[in-house]
């Protein structure tokens, strides 16, 4: 049996497909977007997590971790909680520090899914799997889907694409909605923000809609990067396409740029604004004028 690693489980969310919704997150991604709102997410191995904010400087982590006793860290003496150390997150008094990345059974998560049944019932929710990329536990995925199509649990796969396309077809008959990212359609804008190309992410988007019959179009518009030309090019894109029920316009915000300080990095992509409202509209308005449903967020 698969064993999936998992770093939140987030209850009672309402925008990551219809209903109220349970949104498991996998940790690892294969992407390296400028703009990451899940930065902890992007490592598949259990990190550090540190919220400095909430930090008394007490200096029990470095007491426990053995690099800081002896002497190993530069600023072990200066900077509390201990950024370095594998020790368990409970070792923080005042939970500033903790360690992401929890190993699951399909069982178990199952039975943290289940807990929100009669919110799913009532809502016509479900659950949503999300990342970090939960393509890259396609193993876990493929088990986890399946227990939830016994379960009777409406189920949505939140995917970057990047992906082999064999692994993307395997789980199309056991979800019911891919919620599928498109981060820019010209090729060098994504290689520059997101450090891979988009080919192999566009292919397997033709191959999934052929297949498959729930398909949102996830689109993060970012001013100075992948807006302008590159919306109407990614509007034809996805008017030839066809089988594409929904696009949604995610505006560019900052809400996730602290959490990178979180993990020791620096976020990159700064001096750039949410865009305006009419920035938006005209951005919905090319994917309707090519008779496309759009919605804004979600």
């Amino acid at each position: 049996m698969a064993l999936g690693s998992i770093f939140n489980i987030q209850r009672y969310s309402l925008h990551d497909g219809p209903g109220i919704r349970t949104t498991v997150f996998f940790k690892g991604c294969p992407l390296d977007c400028w703009w990451c709102h899940n930065p902890e997410s992007r490592s598949p191995d259990r990190e550090p997590y540190v919220v400095e904010s909430r930090c008394v400087k007490c200096g029990h982590c470095s007491s426990v971790c053995p690099r800081c006793a002896e002497g190993s860290h530069d600023d072990a003496e200066e900077f509390f909680p201990c950024m370095h150390c594998e020790n368990d997150g409970d070792v923080c008094p005042v939970g500033a520090r903790s360690i992401l990345g929890t190993g699951y059974s399909v069982a178990d998560l199952m039975k943290e899914i289940l807990k929100d049944r009669i919110f799913f019932d009532e809502s016509g929710g479900g659950v949503t799997f999300s990342g970090g990329e939960p393509l890259m536990q396609i193993d876990f995925l493929r088990e986890i889907l399946q227990a939830c199509r016994k379960e009777g649990v409406h189920t949505a796969v939140d995917t970057s694409g990047f992906a082999l396309r064999e692994e993307v077809l395997s789980i199309a008959p056991l979800v019911d909605l891919f919620l599928y990212d498109v981060k820019a359609i010209d090729d060098m804008t994504h290689i520059q923000y997101v450090g891979v190309s988009n080919q192999s992410i566009l292919d397997n988007f033709k191959a999934l809609t052929a297949v498959h019959n729930n398909v949102w179009l996830r689109f993060p518009l970012i001013p100075t990067v992948n807006d302008g030309a590159q919306i109407e090019d990614l509007a034809s894109f996805a008017s030839t396409v066809g089988n594409v029920r929904q696009v949604n316009i995610l505006p560019y915000h900052k809400v996730g740029s602290h959490k990178f300080s979180r993990i020791g990095e620096t976020a990159r992509l700064t001096g750039v604004e949410a865009p305006s409202d009419e920035a938006v509209e005209a951005a919905a308005e090319c994917f309707r004028r090519r008779g496309l449903n759009v919605v804004v967020g979600g």
